[in-house]
């Protein structure tokens, strides 16, 4: 409980902003969903500061009303704003939008997967037939990056030491609907069990938490950082999919999306965060956090004294995105 309120009220003001974020004249970043709420907050704060950035989504209509807005808002901006077709609920498509951004750039500073879903209707599922929020907050993201890897790679061979990160989206939700041990498995098929809409969405985001962790382990020789962040209980799209009284007591006790926007630009950009801090997790609104002891038992491998989720979660995103890569 100490946790759920420590990352729900009181929150200390954030440690970057756009007030100290120093000038990204040169750096190339990517946020997927950057077209609305916290994303757009993100990639207004990147662009305000001089950097491309690519906002990846399903709907072009939005991409380009969101670049439109950034453009407007930042008139004085030397960056660049693209967008990027990214659907993250359709894997074979997944590669080829990779495969477009690597066309046009050298480099990816800071890959921010921002864009998921939470608690849609019943049965949802991706083109696959995961279940909705296991393919599109895990599934998706995992194959993205991993084919973003080389460019990624690529770019801490020469960056500055520390400076070239992924984030990955958490959430109160880890601590809160997800089941006991974050991630439940099928003995039979080794996937991640269906629990129902709120357990699965807690479960993927825990599955988020134990994806950065293996990230960190597996490329961290690399060069490149990765932590997980819950952005803050916060006002966006996410909620659509809410009651009305959901929706009308959330006005009360969420906070607006750039609160979310600043835990981002802590994750993927604040200097604090050095390869001591690889695989950590990050809370509102940009402060290195804990996680109960469950979960850091499931991101140690059995060697390690864990009970080795993490890796078993890893090889099965491994295992169901290996065709589409």
């Amino acid at each position: 409980m100490g946790t759920i309120w420590s990352q729900s009220f009181f929150l200390p003001e954030p440690a970057l902003t756009e007030k100290n974020l120093p000038d990204q004249t040169g750096k190339v970043h990517i946020v997927t969903g950057g077209y609305t709420g916290i994303g757009f907050e993100l990639a207004q704060i990147l662009y305000a500061k001089n950097s491309t950035v690519y906002i990846a989504g399903r709907s072009s209509s939005k991409g380009t009303a969101a670049i439109s807005a950034l453009k407007a808002a930042c008139p004085h901006s030397q960056g660049r704003l693209e967008f990027l077709s990214l659907d993250l609920a359709d894997l074979p498509t997944i590669s080829k939008s990779a495969a477009e951004f690597t066309s046009k750039e050298t480099r990816l500073d800071v890959l921010t997967n921002n864009a998921g879903v939470m608690v849609p209707p019943a049965g949802s599922t991706t083109a696959q037939g995961f279940e909705l929020q296991m393919g599109t907050n895990c599934l998706g993201p995992f194959l993205f990056t991993l084919c973003l890897l080389p460019i990624l790679k690529k770019t801490a061979r020469t960056a500055a030491p520390g400076s070239v990160r992924v984030t990955w989206a958490g959430s109160l939700g880890v601590e809160v609907f997800a089941p006991k041990g974050g991630v439940e498995f099928d003995e039979k098929s080794g996937a991640p069990k269906v629990l129902g809409s709120r357990l699965d969405y807690g479960q993927s985001k825990v599955g988020n938490v134990l994806i950065a962790s293996e990230f960190a382990k597996r490329f961290s020789g690399d060069g490149i950082i990765t932590v997980c962040f819950n952005p803050g209980n916060l006002k966006s799209e996410l909620q659509r999919h809410g009651s009305r009284a959901q929706i009308f007591f959330g006005n009360f006790l969420l906070y607006p999306p750039i609160y979310g926007g600043y835990t981002e630009l802590y994750s993927g950009w604040s200097p604090d965060i050095t390869a001591a801090q690889n695989g950590s997790y990050i809370w509102p609104w940009g402060r290195p956090g804990t996680l109960r002891e469950e979960l850091v038992n499931a991101m140690k491998s059995k060697s390690e004294g864990g009970n080795g989720k993490a890796e078993q979660f890893w090889l099965w995103c491994e295992k169901e995105t290996k065709p589409y890569i």
